[in-house]
């Protein structure tokens, strides 16, 4: 043996774990954060995964006594049946529409809203102000909606009854088209913003105060406090939820607008979403209505990687 060798070099190499062992362990290191995160895991296997099996039925002619796999192959003559059709450029302007206005109107305001709130002083007024905002967020849809209904109602509605009382004549506005977006959209935030400015709150909360503190010290005022440290330190915060909010801009719930809309509203306000549920369930044309969800689905997907590819090249923040 060569004397000159080092003691580690004579010494037999251990062999490193393949990946499926240390796996394993890091598992067994895990179980406990793993038997947390199972119900997760089984509950979006079942309702999330498991009906994906189901959308085939937008390429049969699906029966319901002869079953999913029963039934007969038709390809892609549902897609072509609905691209065909007038309904579909006007449920994709109104889905377009109603999604780039809640976007664009609705996802500056809990920002707006976070970073004002933060420059309240008065703690009790501060916490009063994000209770009264929180509260839509705990109601339903359909409570919010019949306040709004309520609210707008030309008989007893509190905005009516102010506008007569300043001059102005009463206005029809659940069933005047040009009015139903502006409604939808308003609702929508006053619904959801104090909700969605928690998690801003949260980013502001987490900024060093020493940033604050050199500011002042250099003669920075308020503004240029909000401007120059607190817009720029949640950026990443609200270009992550932008990504989200963008990839969900064509996923528009049915049910508020079922709730809202009429038939002198359809015009404007029978989306995607709504036209799914009376195909699907009320006229009972499965294969149809899974051919809309299907492309629906494949259009937020579109969006969603858009704006994932949008924000990495402007800010450098993506979800992948």
């Amino acid at each position: 043996m060569n004397p000159k060798m080092s003691a580690s070099e004579t010494q037999p190499s251990r062999a490193k774990p393949s990946w499926f062992l240390s796996q394993l362990q890091n598992m067994k290191r895990d179980r406990q954060f793993l038997l947390m995160l199972l119900p997760c895991i089984v509950f979006f296997i079942l309702f999330r995964y498991g009906p994906i099996y189901g959308l085939i039925i937008a390429f049969k002619d699906y029966s319901v006594f002869e079953g999913i796999l029963g039934s007969e192959w038709v390809g892609f003559e549902h897609f072509r049946t609905f691209f065909s059709s007038n309904d579909f450029w006007l449920l994709f302007k109104n889905t377009l529409l109603l999604g780039l206005y809640s976007l664009l109107w609705g996802f500056p305001f809990p920002i707006l809203f976070a970073i004002l709130l933060n420059e309240v002083r008065s703690k009790r007024f501060k916490k009063s102000v994000q209770t009264f905002s929180y509260l839509p967020a705990f109601l339903s849809v359909v409570i919010v909606c019949s306040m709004v209904i309520d609210f707008l109602s030309p008989g007893r509605g509190l905005l009516n009854q102010f506008l007569q009382w300043i001059g102005f004549e009463k206005i029809y506005f659940m069933i005047a088209p040009e009015w139903f977006r502006t409604i939808y959209v308003a609702s929508d935030i006053w619904a959801s913003m104090g909700y969605e400015a928690i998690i801003y709150l949260a980013a502001i909360a987490g900024i060093n105060p020493s940033l604050y503190e050199a500011a002042k010290v250099d003669g920075a005022k308020r503004w240029h406090l909000m401007r120059y440290i607190t817009f720029p330190s949640i950026m990443p915060t609200i270009l992550v939820l932008f990504i989200l909010k963008a990839g969900a801009m064509f996923r528009i719930g049915y049910e508020k607008v079922l709730l809202l809309y009429n038939p002198m509203t359809y015009e404007v306000a029978d989306v995607f979403s709504t036209y799914v549920y009376r195909k699907g369930l009320i006229e009972r044309d499965y294969s149809y209505a899974a051919a809309v969800g299907i492309f629906e689905a494949l259009i937020a997907l579109i969006m969603l990687a858009a704006a994932n590819l949008i924000s990495r090249r402007m800010g450098g923040k993506s979800l992948w």
